[in-house]
């Protein structure tokens, strides 16, 4: 139970701080700018995969949202779009222009399951 608050705890703070990135007040071109930037640095989690997440109780951490990012950044790198990425906590569809986590499934479910529209895969 305690990790599931946890998590949604997680996830509270994920949708703050996105929250907070929108409603900052508008500064000059150049800051802007720089904090779309920033903001398309940091790997997002759409709505749909959030409530994934939470609904098939998958642990996150700050450290596994870390090695999330990098696994997005070397399937940049090599110029992947879409891409799976699998872990032991399960696989995770990331949309790699917008660095948007799309869909997450738990390692059960990922049995006999197909992955498609994917151009790419990283194991984590």
């Amino acid at each position: 139970m305690l990790g599931k608050i946890n998590q949604h705890e997680e996830l509270r703070q994920l949708k703050l701080r996105n929250a907070a990135a929108i409603s900052k007040p508008a500064g000059s071109f150049n800051e802007i700018l720089q904090s779309r930037i920033d903001k398309k640095e940091e790997l997002q989690f759409s709505r749909h995969a959030a409530e994934r997440v939470n609904q098939r109780g998958i642990e996150m951490s700050d450290s596994f949202i870390q090695d999330l990012q990098s696994a997005v950044e070397k399937a940049r790198s090599k110029g992947a779009k879409d891409v799976v990425i699998i872990s032991d906590r399960g696989a995770f569809i990331v949309n790699v222009p917008n660095n948007t986590v799309v869909t997450t499934m738990s390692g059960s479910e990922m049995k006999e399951n197909i992955f498609t529209n994917i151009d790419s895969a990283v194991l984590l």
